[in-house]
């Protein structure tokens, strides 16, 4: 039987990690890595992390900050996203500490490069990062380097067709941060046959299973209702009836 994730996820924003509310207001939670470490321990499927300066600020991947968690010997996959420019950036990631990587503006910029870090890395190693939202019954693609929204371009719709990105990674950029915001409709905001990874407004365990219950959907991804309570995973797990998950576990990180 084919298991759904729960992906735990760390916001990163002038090297702090913090809580996020729509991408606008944020509020610090402490070191990164400690919250990855946390993840790790809790028993998380798979963990993002999102540096959301990083683009914007013309700077490549934290690096720094990918070295250090390569060194916690994290039991659990990493997924990276931020400031990725290149497949060369997206390989560096890779052999830092991060088993995947996250694309956004890359996509936009240089499909090529996306397509080419796929072949370097496996495409199941490139996952598209996609701000969504609902407007007037259409899919709007957000940019958020001038905050403008387009309808989806075809060549991503294409590289989702074609695998050179594995999974969407759907964002509901107006919701996140809020309880039980999570718009259920861009669930079906992209083609059939794209496995979907849902993040933005999830917390309530009704609507967690409820999601995870559509075969399009792999995963949800849960950032702030994570942050603040040891067994949040856990109980989460034990609360979605009929949702086949991995089963709930706690494990020891190794420290370096």
């Amino acid at each position: 039987m084919i298991r759904k994730r729960l992906v735990g996820v760390v916001t990163v924003k002038d090297g702090w990690a913090v809580q996020s509310f729509g991408y606008h207001r944020y509020l610090p939670l402490g070191r990164p890595e400690i919250l990855v470490e946390n993840l790790d321990r809790w028993g998380a499927d798979e963990i993002l992390l999102q540096v959301i300066d990083r683009t914007r600020k013309g700077l490549g991947p934290d690096m720094a900050l990918l070295e250090r968690i390569g060194k916690r010997g994290l039991s659990t996959p990493l997924i990276y996203a931020g400031g990725i420019r290149s497949a060369d950036d997206a390989v560096a990631c890779v052999a830092a500490a991060a088993d995947r990587v996250a694309v956004d503006a890359l996509i936009r910029d240089d499909m090529d490069e996306v397509r080419k870090a796929g072949e370097r890395l496996g495409n199941q190693a490139v996952i598209g990062a996609l701000p969504l939202s609902l407007e007037g019954g259409e899919a709007r693609w957000l940019d958020y380097r001038t905050g403008a929204s387009e309808p989806l371009s075809q060549p991503m719709l294409d590289a989702l067709a074609e695998g050179t990105l594995s999974e969407a990674l759907v964002i509901d950029w107006r919701h996140e941060g809020t309880p039980g915001g999570f718009d259920t409709g861009l669930v079906d905001a992209l083609p059939e046959g794209v496995k979907l990874i849902l993040f933005g407004g999830l917390s309530e365990p009704e609507t967690i299973s409820q999601v995870l219950r559509s075969p399009r959907v792999v995963a949800a991804a849960l950032g702030n209702f994570l942050a603040y309570r040891e067994h949040a995973v856990q109980a989460l797990k034990a609360a979605a009836h009929g949702v086949p998950l991995r089963p709930p576990s706690f494990h020891q990180t190794l420290r370096a």
